[in-house]
């Protein structure tokens, strides 16, 4: 049996697989390991050819010795490139500089913990280019292997995001993604330095996708998340995810302004009606309150407005992005297509 490659299809998909490396001495060597058979090209279930080009291995000064272990895989595999970061930046900026980096049609991110099954790749592979999707998270099949308290604060919080903040991509964000090339380096070029990379990624992602992965457990390594740090990620994302909370900000003055100014009116009438006894001064005290709080209100929503302007413009949203055509990109490479020829055996016997 001869397997035919038709259209551009014999052209693997070129991943880059991008992994922030913290607290990786124990856990880098055996990722690398299951990494290493994709190195060569490999057919995905939907007949989509690829190959997994190269590893980046993004060292962010953990506290561990992962540097000396990413120079042994360095010098082990032919596809394994290291990043050195020059200090200690936090997992977003760290996959950022590998993205910058990354030289794939395609960007793979991917934890340094072992959570992550590289064969899960060709699935998301698969949804992309079934769905014609720049963007496919994985989407956890089974319940995430952390404890009950981060499961539920992690679901509490992106749905907050999500509602709250009009970001309806928020529930699927995961670590585990991939990302078009050209769409991984773009935002790694204009993202600015506070901004969460998912939202970074929502901004220009023509169409985003989940596919349902299985997720494994950490295993003895501890997480190097604690709660300030889980804080820190949750209030990034609020403040990335656009300038709703400042809206929300001028809406309340301009409500607060309209009750007070109304207030003052009935106080005023009342006053002058008789219906109000009390302390002298205190109508008037309270007009010049309720006015006085809600003009003071609605000038910070006016100023809230200026502020979110220059809030897109410091954060590096774009106004736009200019991509190559879809049909020449990895996107519009064409699946494997297997053709039966008949075995020489069989041929012999025929005639």
């Amino acid at each position: 049996m001869t397997q035919l490659w038709t259209g551009n299809s014999a052209t693997p998909h070129r991943i880059s697989v991008v992994v922030p490396v913290y607290k990786g001495e124990r856990t880098l060597p055996a990722v690398i390991a299951e990494l290493a058979p994709y190195f060569e090209p490999s057919i995905s279930p939907d007949g989509n050819n690829y190959a997994v080009s190269e590893v980046l291995l993004v060292f962010d000064h953990g506290p561990d010795d992962s540097a000396r272990v990413i120079r042994a895989l360095i010098e082990e595999y032919d596809n394994v490139r290291g990043v050195w970061l020059s200090r200690n930046f936090g997992q977003h900026p760290a996959t950022l500089a590998g993205m910058a980096s990354a030289g794939g049609d395609w960007v793979v991110t991917m934890d340094e913990d072992g959570q992550h099954d590289p064969s899960a790749i060709a699935d998301m592979l698969d949804t992309a280019m079934r769905n014609q999707s720049t963007v496919v998270y994985a989407e956890p099949s089974n319940r995430a292997p952390h404890g009950a308290l981060r499961n539920l604060t992690s679901k509490g919080a992106k749905k907050v995001v999500s509602t709250l903040l009009s970001n309806p991509a928020a529930p699927s964000y995961q670590s585990f993604r991939l990302v078009a090339g050209e769409v991984a380096r773009s935002v790694a070029a204009y993202a600015g330095n506070a901004v969460y990379l998912d939202v970074a990624l929502g901004w220009i992602a023509s169409n985003v996708s989940t596919c349902p992965v299985a997720l494994r457990d950490e295993g003895d390594r501890q997480s190097g998340y604690r709660l300030r740090t889980l804080l820190s990620h949750f209030w990034r994302m609020v403040i990335s995810s656009g300038t709703r909370g400042l809206r929300m900000v001028s809406f309340i003055g301009a409500i607060f302004a309209l009750l007070g100014l109304g207030m003052a009116v009935y106080l005023l009438i009342a006053a002058l009606t008789g219906h109000i006894a009390g302390q002298q001064g205190w109508t008037s005290t309270m007009i010049v309150l309720l006015i006085g709080t809600g003009a003071v209100l609605f000038s910070l929503g006016v100023i809230a407005e200026y502020v979110g302007v220059s809030v897109n413009m410091a954060m590096g949203k774009p106004a736009y992005l200019i991509v190559g055509d879809p049909a020449v990109g990895p996107l519009g490479k064409a699946a494997a297509v297997r053709e039966r020829q008949p075995s020489v055996d069989q041929t012999s016997s025929d005639a």
